[in-house]
């Protein structure tokens, strides 16, 4: 079957009370963004409904595909549209959608009716009768079963009549730039791209910062973390993506600090760094892909020494998760395959091969003093000669 108009669902919009026009608002527009590369497309709504029309050819699966990145839908359902507010047209439109989206198949299945205009003279509950009675006549291989039938027919009476009986499921969420803007510390690693994924379901539109620390790192690993930025993008919009040279910062901790405190004075420079260039976007927080006792630099006392360099909130969404459920997510999203490419970032070329678990904030302080006559200019560098790439997910295939 050939769909023209697809019924857009939603939840968490419909909670919003008097503010609620703004988020079908801003979901209406993720839509088209999301859409407009696949053909010619209209939106329009009526109370509690968002509907998407194709004006031109398209391709089914493409769409879907598409409507599944956009954060706020819950449920995609392709309909069938009768013009006629009619009992007759309706029947007729209801036996000819089941014929041909299921043919002869063995079937159970309830009709569920809702009359919103109430002009339309049959009650919802006399409607589900009647129609259920003639698709029996008309189909002999379908059964009623008012429990769990294997199809439910939908039918909304409105200002026209709208049948559909598949609701495809959708990403959830909050619609993007409902929520304020973050700034993501992204890696080359698993767990960041999930990270900002998870808060950009949220409504949290995303920048992004990578540490790059060449030349021990290779501009291969600086491609694999643009190529992450923009797979995320496919799901949160286009992502400004700052790269920080960390090399002159990363060896003057190196030879001036101990070595067991590399990764957690490192960090917290890069949070420095992070929420320098979040308070100059426009970002309210900064999200990290860590989660606890995943890594030395990961246990309680690790994050709090590096939480306590930063003023602006930190948004940990996968603190509570396993590895693997945090690779399952990766997986879903399409981040898993780039994020395991062996190519080496600044956190893993400067390790330490016995990194405190379990560091003291003040010792860390006094460390960090080892670095006064040199730091406030690495920073000044680093942040002046930040590089910023606009990552989308169209330009995921071009080349470098």
């Amino acid at each position: 079957m050939e769909y023209k108009t697809f019924l857009i669902k939603y939840a968490e919009i419909g909670t919003k009370g008097k503010n609620r026009y703004v988020f079908e608002d801003v979901l209406c527009k993720q839509i088209k963004e999301h859409v407009a590369h696949l053909g010619e497309f209209s939106i329009r709504r009526e109370y509690g409904r968002i509907f998407l029309e194709a004006e031109s050819t398209y391709d089914y699966e493409d769409l879907i595909e598409e409507l599944q990145k956009v954060f706020g839908i819950v449920g995609i359902c392709p309909i069938v549209v009768e013009e006629q507010v009619d009992f007759e047209a309706i029947k007729k439109k209801a036996i000819a959608y089941m014929q041909e989206s299921y043919g002869d198949r063995e079937l159970t299945f309830k009709v569920n009716a809702r009359r919103a205009n109430k002009a339309f003279p049959m009650k919802s509950m006399e409607l589900n009768s009647e129609i259920g009675h003639y698709l029996l006549e008309a189909c002999p291989n379908l059964r009623v079963d008012v429990h769990q039938p294997d199809v439910l027919l939908n039918i909304e009476v409105r200002n026209q009549v709208y049948l559909y009986s598949a609701t495809i499921k959708g990403a959830g969420g909050l619609p993007v730039g409902t929520n304020g803007k973050a700034m993501l510390l992204l890696s080359g690693g698993i767990d960041s791209p999930v990270a900002g994924y998870m808060i950009s379901k949220r409504g949290v539109e995303l920048e992004a910062v990578y540490f790059n620390a060449p030349p021990y790192t290779s501009e291969r690993a600086k491609q694999k973390v643009v190529d992450l930025a923009r797979i995320v993008s496919g799901y949160s919009g286009t992502i400004r993506l700052h790269i920080v040279n960390f090399t002159d910062i990363q060896l003057a901790i190196y030879e001036k600090c101990p070595h067991e405190e590399l990764t957690i004075i490192m960090r917290r420079y890069m949070m420095k760094i992070a929420e320098k260039l979040a308070k100059e976007n426009d970002c309210q927080a900064l999200i990290t892909g860590e989660s606890i006792g995943q890594v030395a630099s990961q246990t309680m006392q690790s994050l709090a020494c590096t939480n306590e360099v930063c003023t602006i909130p930190v948004f940990r969404p996968c603190i509570g998760m396993d590895k693997q459920e945090i690779v399952d997510i990766s997986e879903q999203i399409d981040t898993y395959e780039t994020s395991i490419l062996p190519y080496e970032d600044c956190c893993t070329i400067f390790v330490a091969k016995h990194p405190v678990t379990k560091p003291i904030l003040e010792i860390i302080k006094r460390s960090e003093e080892k670095l006064s006559d040199v730091i406030d200019d690495l920073m000044e560098k680093a942040l002046t000669t930040v590089e910023v790439v606009e990552a989308k997910v169209e330009d995921l295939n071009s080349v470098g």
